[in-house]
């Protein structure tokens, strides 16, 4: 997994962010009431937010590839780049829209933009191997 210390740079981020979304999709898909203020009345909600759990298991996938296949490691760092920012920008539209929040997504705002940044640092930093040198 970690060869060298660029590895672990490389992909501490995607690391991060199987530990946190995996777990997270478990309760969005079967217990939401568990950790947030949502309670799911209809089989339309419940379908929803099992959709979403397949969605971030299915991200989490990809990402592992990347973690422990280093071929799939550019698509995995893109697709967090693009799960996070757009988590973190909607939560930031929600925040502006509809209100503050509890912590927890405040929380969740600002990591997910973290990881999102974090790898577009990676993506574009001359150090590593995806920049252009």
């Amino acid at each position: 997994m970690f060869k060298t210390k660029q590895d672990f740079i490389n992909k501490i981020h995607l690391i991060i962010s199987v530990c946190i979304v995996i777990p997270v999709s478990f309760v969005y898909g079967f217990n939401p009431s568990l950790k947030f203020d949502i309670q799911l009345q209809t089989i339309d909600e419940h379908n929803f937010f099992k959709a979403i759990m397949g969605l971030y298991l299915g991200f989490s996938t990809l990402w592992l590839l990347g973690i422990f296949k280093n071929n799939y490691l550019k698509i995995s760092i893109l697709t967090n780049i693009i799960f996070m920012i757009g988590l973190g920008s909607g939560r930031i539209l929600s925040i502006v829209l509809d209100g503050t929040p509890t912590f927890g997504y405040i929380f969740g705002t600002f990591a997910e933009l973290f990881l999102g940044f974090y790898g577009i640092w990676v993506l574009t930093n001359k150090n590593t191997n995806f920049a252009k040198k």
